[in-house]
């Protein structure tokens, strides 16, 4: 690839006695040390750049689902400067943008995660002007709008209503766009239920399913507040136990009710586990402990990639989504302010799209990526066609037989129906207190 020329946290409670370990039901096993040469175990810790063209280092933080050490080699190899990676969870991940700015250069986070990272000031305005290829950008990130699908009225934090600022030296969101950025998007996806097809025995196509007692103590959700809330609010309204407003800005009264919910299905045993990386989340499905649960999808394709069966369930009520971005440290300035926008040039051009497309994610320029996949794997990952040869993940292994159909279909099927999006509400404090309370019950 060619080289780009230039281009109140302690109050939100969001890691609030939660700690950094999967919380386990009842019987649940213990935590497994993640695979080594994962995203959460990358073991040796960042390489150094012995071709190095400047000295140059910038320190990211994010979590594991991007933070990979081949992402960090390929772009020291291309760019010429050295990058330090550090995979933590989404809890941790936000505590430090947010808290301790003088320990990272870029901060790879969710656009949920903004309503509190920006208020501290930590981050700069993006200068869009600097972005190359920031008018190709999926137009949802940018303007709200996809072709008239449902995704348009979705509820949540959908990117683009945290995407720009007011100015050059603000931490106020704009309603409309502006030549300043939080973020720029460089992943996103649709997420949905994943299960075992050899162990569950039927289709699964409705959230309800999670809450099914045919499934007691071998179901899991995700323990990371603002998310895990989403995929319980789809359950309960899809099971007809309660409907929401809004599921992206829930009243006290709507928090109240999905806890009693989620707590009388605790206590009834139908929970095996809480998990908080997909690393986990793998381990569980793998060994068979859990049969169905909240999933992201490198964890249903590294599942496949131990030759288990493992489908990411297209749910008739619709998908919940999330967007990652990359931001800047409001300390970064001069040589190493100049390296970081090189490196979301980099970003864009289609490389990292391509790599993270092997495992189901979508870039924020589709068009970018496919330069760098086979037009075997565009077709199957993003038009939904079944696959003209066997499907390799990002590591080499092997995920899919020639002939399968990616799950769910086309990326405009897939990203359309998505309802409602990884949120940050209002009322944050008082969600992260009751859920708090569901994890301890």
């Amino acid at each position: 690839m060619t080289n780009v020329s230039r281009r109140k946290l302690i109050k939100t409670g969001l890691a609030a006695g939660a700690g950094f370990a999967v919380a386990r039901c009842a019987g649940g096993t213990t935590q497994s040390e993640a695979p080594a040469g994962t995203p959460n175990n990358p073991a040796q810790g960042p390489e150094v750049n012995t071709n190095q063209s400047r000295n140059v280092t910038l320190r990211f933080i994010g979590t594991g689902v991007s933070q990979i050490n081949q992402i960090r080699d390929k772009a020291q190899e291309d760019l010429g400067f050295n990058i330090e990676v550090r995979a933590l969870s989404t809890e941790e991940n936000n505590q430090i943008a947010i808290t301790q700015p003088g320990q990272y250069d870029i901060f790879d986070g969710e656009y949920f995660s903004l309503p509190l990272v920006i208020p501290s000031g930590n981050l700069q305005p993006i200068d869009v002007s600097r972005i190359t290829d920031f008018d190709k950008i999926i137009s949802f990130f940018t303007e709200g709008t996809f072709e008239g699908a449902p995704v348009e009225d979705s509820q949540g934090t959908a990117p683009y209503r945290v995407m720009y600022l007011t100015g050059p030296d603000s931490t106020e969101f704009s309603t409309t766009p502006t030549d300043y950025a939080t973020l720029i998007p460089f992943q996103f996806n649709a997420d949905t239920l994943g299960y075992r097809p050899d162990l569950v025995g039927r289709e699964i196509e409705s959230w309800a399913e999670l809450f099914d007692e045919d499934f007691r103590g071998q179901t899991a959700l995700l323990d990371i507040p603002q998310i895990g809330i989403m995929d319980a609010a789809m359950v309960a309204e899809a099971a007809g136990l309660m409907k929401f407003g809004d599921k992206g800005n829930m009243t006290r009264e709507e928090i109240d009710q999905i806890t009693e919910i989620l707590i009388e299905r605790k206590r009834a045993g139908q929970f095996r586990a809480f998990w908080k990386t997909f690393d986990e989340s793998v381990n569980l499905m793998s060994s068979g402990e859990v049969v169905l649960q909240s999933m992201w999808s490198p964890a249903v394709t590294a599942v496949k990639s131990r030759g288990i069966q493992c489908v990411y369930a297209p749910l008739n009520e619709g998908y919940r989504g999330w967007g990652g971005g990359l931001g800047l440290s409001r300390n970064l300035s001069g040589m190493e302010l100049d390296a970081a926008y090189e490196y979301l040039n980099w970003m864009l051009d289609g490389w990292v799209g391509a790599f993270l497309g092997r495992q189901g994610y979508y870039s924020a320029i589709p068009e970018n990526a496919r330069k760098f996949m086979s037009a075997a794997e565009y077709d199957f990952w993003y038009e939904g066609k079944a696959a003209a040869e066997d499907m390799i993940d990002p590591f080499g292994d092997k995920l899919e037989s020639a002939g399968a159909v990616r799950d769910g279909g086309s990326f405009k099927e897939r990203f359309g129906n998505i309802v409602v999006w990884n949120s940050t509400m209002p009322e944050n404090v008082y969600l992260v207190q009751k859920w708090n309370e569901f994890i301890a019950a």
